[in-house]
């Protein structure tokens, strides 16, 4: 057990039975009443913030989480079949875990996995990804006057709003948390 006094953000609680990240931690001290901690919790299951009050000193349970890398294999229907770096053991992750950002993941690229208790809690993709376009409709003249796009589909099947200049065989920057269109890759 731990004192409020040593959260930091980004620390991982048990807090109500549930995995927590904390968002952020204010300490206050109220005129004449006793100091408490206001913090911000994220649930790493659902992802909903929740705020609580703590008093000083009270005692919190921080979690310990291990992380490996693990390169992505294959997609079976709506799991993830994953492969550890180090010991080549596979594992299969539900699409829920690895959310929408999945739909920007390559074969053969490599991503962080966190445990708990050697169950996987989340995984973490590259934030930028560089994916070849595949299929991109003919941009129509004179639509360029206030940034158009149109959607393209991208190698790993995902369909990416892109600027009017981007072609079939062009390679594109994506943000892989927000599936938006960064920039061109240059040659």
């Amino acid at each position: 057990m731990a004192s409020t006094s040593e959260l930091k953000n980004g620390t991982i609680i048990n807090f109500n039975n549930d995995l927590h990240s904390v968002v952020s931690v204010e300490h206050r001290t109220p005129g004449n009443l006793r100091a408490f901690y206001q913090v911000k919790l994220k649930n790493l299951k659902n992802g909903k913030i929740i705020e609580n009050r703590f008093r000083s000193n009270e005692d919190v349970q921080i979690e310990r989480l291990e992380s490996a890398n693990y390169q992505f294999l294959y997609k079976d229907g709506s799991d993830y079949v994953l492969m550890d770096n180090d010991t080549y053991d596979q594992i299969t992750m539900s699409g829920d875990i690895i959310g929408k950002s999945g739909n920007f993941l390559k074969e053969g690229e490599t991503v962080q996995i966190l445990f708990h208790n050697s169950r996987p809690l989340s995984v973490e993709i590259p934030p930028h990804v560089y994916l070849k376009v595949t299929d991109a409709p003919p941009g129509l003249k004179g639509d360029t006057a206030t940034g158009a796009t149109k959607p393209v589909t991208v190698e790993t099947g995902a369909t990416v709003n892109a600027p009017l200049f981007i072609n079939e065989g062009d390679v594109i920057r994506v943000d892989s948390r927000t599936g938006e269109y960064i920039e061109r890759a240059k040659a």
